[in-house]
């Protein structure tokens, strides 16, 4: 089965907002075997609304829609289902009463006449119930294809797509399997992790699918089964993976799209009972925030702290005045003596450490565009290295934060 997600607002096509509703949808559908074949933007614009709602008619069993459903009159999404459907607006009783209760109980006060048109729907359309806000989402379906209308605030349609259309679709329709196993791995481009697997990509069946997701530092290998057996995709897909943890295992840290190697070394550190702190300067902050962004992880995160400047690195972390006018601000001795610094400041068993010059000028140091040195601060003492990562800034700063949990995995390993 396949499905167009179609996103409509004039600001996400002049880059005001981000679109961040497909890709939930999308994984949505994925997990109960719809394939979305595409993923279309366009405008407010009945015509442009309509020649879209046309183009996509018996050629997908599934059309989703977002946005265009307030209460302004540049949300003209109900009004356009109408005419393509050649129906009429209705008040529906129960979603009147849902939106006057919404209002009163969380704004406290009446209802407006432009609140209560909220419930104003085509008469021929199943209404999805909207728990969390005003605007009800739609199933309408002509000949082959079902359009489906979902409000574009982002809670709002999670709901939906959660309690009224996946439940729904999984009960009315017979849909393949789609399964997929995410291979996390670390420290190897590309181009590198393909010429080791080759062998191995090369032996994969028809049925099996495998996809490269590069990025610094970093490499997600995602294996997709598509059929109508779902234990022989499961026993393939493990089978699959059990061989390749034999050819690259040095350098996989998980198993799945949502074991990042923070969640690996969150979990590592608790196991060991250990603590960890950050002394950031060339990633920003970057690295303590990819550490708290995990569920739980107070029990291991001491703190962190970004010093910038030359100056904070002195007063802050203690780092000597002469070791900068010795080595420069970006130098390993800078970087041994911000991990102990902080290692001592958060009383932590773990510290990590970045000075470097992520460009594009060169700021407090002469050291090369891209240049950045790492440290990490065990129990047992200091380890540190130098990298050079290029350009962009971004990709220096993306490199350095990857780089440094593919360190700290590797020696928090080593008392496994």
């Amino acid at each position: 089965m396949k499905a167009t997600i179609v996103t409509i607002g004039d600001e996400i096509l002049i880059g005001q907002i981000i679109d961040t509703n497909s890709g939930f949808i999308a994984k949505a559908l994925d997990r109960i075997g719809v394939q979305t074949h595409e993923l279309l933007s366009i405008s407010d614009d009945k015509q442009h609304i309509l020649d879209t709602f046309a183009s996509l008619q018996n050629k997908v069993d599934f059309v989703i829609i977002t946005g265009g459903l307030g209460p302004t009159k540049d949300d003209i999404t109900k009004h356009t289902f109408c005419e393509y459907f050649n129906d009429t607006l209705v008040i529906n009783k129960e979603v009147e009463t849902h939106v006057i209760e919404l209002i009163e109980s969380v704004m406290k006060r009446p209802a407006s006449q432009m609140n209560k048109d909220q419930a104003l729907v085509p008469s021929k359309c199943q209404v999805l119930f909207n728990k969390f806000g005003t605007a009800p989402g739609m199933w309408m379906k002509k000949e082959n294809t079902v359009y489906i209308s979902l409000p574009g605030v982002p809670y709002e349609m999670k709901y939906i797509v959660e309690n009224e259309i996946i439940p729904k679709i999984v009960n009315e329709y017979q849909r393949p399997y789609i399964l997929h196993k995410t291979i996390m791995t670390y420290g190897q481009g590309e181009s590198l992790v393909a010429e080791r697997i080759e062998d191995w990509e090369n032996s994969l069946p028809e049925f099996i699918k495998l996809a490269y997701l590069p990025a610094p530092g970093r490499v997600r290998l995602r294996l997709t089964g598509r059929g109508t057996n779902k234990e022989l995709l499961e026993n393939t897909i493990n089978e699959k993976v059990h061989s390749l943890a034999k050819i690259i295992g040095d350098i996989i840290v998980g198993f799945d799209e949502n074991e990042t190697i923070e969640v690996v070394l969150g979990r590592l550190l608790t196991q060991q009972g250990k603590t960890i702190a950050t002394a950031e300067s060339c990633s920003g902050g970057k690295i303590a925030q990819e550490l708290t962004s995990v569920a739980g992880a107070s029990n291991y995160f001491r703190g962190g702290v970004v010093t910038y400047s030359t100056d904070t690195k002195v007063s802050v972390l203690g780092v000597s005045l002469k070791t900068i006018e010795e080595f420069s601000v970006v130098s390993a001795a800078v970087a041994t003596e911000m991990a102990l610094g902080v290692q001592k400041l958060m009383k932590s068993d773990y510290a990590i450490a970045t000075t470097g010059n992520a460009g594009p000028s060169k700021g407090d140091t002469d050291a090369t565009l891209g240049t950045v040195f790492i440290a990490l601060a065990t129990p047992n003492g200091v380890l540190v290295e130098e990298f050079n990562f290029g350009q962009p800034r971004e990709k220096v700063i993306d490199r350095t934060v990857n780089k440094a949990f593919e360190l700290l995995q590797k020696e928090i390993l080593k008392n496994v």
